[in-house]
């Protein structure tokens, strides 16, 4: 008797298990005015690692920035993204493949970020291919090669 109750007492906790959805992550990307390195008009990091499911979420933590997804940079089926300025913007990034932000207001001065999702982003060629603000285009090929892409 107590041999089943054990038995049907492990069977339930396992199902409670698998009927969980996996644990996502929170990945926080500040909007700056001045990074940790020194550079002007920044996102911190500038590029991250995510798996799917996982919100990525931009904190205003200097004013007058935003994050908006930039047109065609984005996994082919994801809808346009954009925050308010100076406001906290919370994403979650369910499809695989890489994303690029831009804060509206200082995309001349390179403030990009990129997210990855997944480990072979399929739409790489077209984001290097990309036309944007010099300063833009530099950082976000810095970040690209950061990640050994």
């Amino acid at each position: 008797m107590i041999r089943t109750i054990l038995k049907t007492a492990t069977l339930a906790a396992g199902a409670v298990l698998l009927a969980l959805p996996a644990l996502s992550a929170e990945i926080e990307i500040k909007m700056l005015n001045k990074g940790s390195d020194g550079q002007v008009m920044v996102f911190e990091p500038a590029a991250v690692k995510a798996a799917p499911g996982d919100t990525i979420k931009f904190v205003s933590v200097d004013k007058g920035h935003d994050a908006a997804s930039m047109p065609g940079l984005v996994p082919e089926g994801v809808e346009a993204i954009k925050g308010k300025i100076s406001q906290d913007l919370s994403v979650t990034v369910d499809k695989e493949g890489a994303y690029v932000f831009k804060c509206t207001p200082h995309l001349g001065m390179g403030m990009v970020a990129l997210i990855v999702v997944g480990d072979a982003p399929s739409n790489l060629d077209a984001i290097k291919a990309a036309k944007m603000p010099k300063k833009a285009k530099e950082r976000l090929e810095a970040e690209i090669t950061k990640l050994g892409l």
